[in-house]
């Protein structure tokens, strides 16, 4: 699951975005309210964190501009403005939830997963599928209920998203673009191919077919 971070603090930013990256999302930093707002018109994301005060213009504005063009993913503001009427105006703008800084990182993880559970994404600590079972807490998987295994960040951001959407074809370009972020170095297409030989290796080959010339799918049944 890919979110969208407006934050203009790089540090903070950076210390964010790795927080999210051991949770198991992948994160894209916008330190402006431009490259924002670019961002959103090409790029699919599941949630987003928005900063208020950002340096080209107030975080309320791109906030207001996101619902007025029913733009509906879910928006956590996580800024310094801790009045109670900087509140209100956040949630009467299109906010789905406000943090305060400086917050836990164990609240901000629980405050993103409240949020996907009430926009129908269905979050859960355990996703099973035609008895393949996945611990997203532990980031571990069974199958047939047998022991447990451990998997690595990548092949278990891979295993999610295909279980979250099953019984749908996904091209290469797009798992990609949920395995990693706008920043990094681009990644060679025939990765997907490795993690998904991977995958199949561990889950088992019928788990994950593929559609030539279309991509991967994982099956339910």
């Amino acid at each position: 699951m890919r979110i969208l971070l407006v934050e203009d603090d790089e540090l903070l930013a950076e210390s964010l975005a790795e927080l999210l990256d051991d949770a198991g999302y992948r994160t894209d930093i916008s330190p402006s309210s431009r490259s924002a707002s670019a961002l959103s018109a090409s790029e699919e994301y599941t949630l987003v964190i928005l900063d208020l005060g950002l340096p080209d213009g107030s975080g309320l504005s791109l906030l207001s501009d996101w619902r007025d063009a029913k733009w509906s993913v879910p928006i956590l503001i996580l800024t310094a403005r801790d009045s109670w009427m900087d509140k209100v105006e956040g949630l009467r703008a299109g906010a789905d939830d406000y943090l305060t800084k400086p917050y836990h990182e164990e609240e901000l993880l629980a405050r993103l997963e409240a949020l996907l559970r009430r926009r129908g994404s269905h979050f859960s600590s355990l996703l099973e599928i035609n008895n393949l079972r996945l611990d997203e807490a532990r980031q571990q998987f069974s199958v047939d209920h047998q022991e447990w295994q451990t998997l690595t960040s990548t092949e278990f951001r891979l295993l999610r998203y295909l279980m979250r959407h099953p019984d749908r074809v996904h091209s290469k370009r797009h798992l990609l673009e949920q395995l990693y972020a706008l920043e990094q170095d681009a990644a060679a297409p025939n990765l997907v191919e490795v993690y998904i030989g991977r995958l199949r290796h561990r889950l088992g080959r019928e788990r994950i077919v593929t559609r030539r010339g279309e991509g991967y799918m994982l099956v339910s049944v």
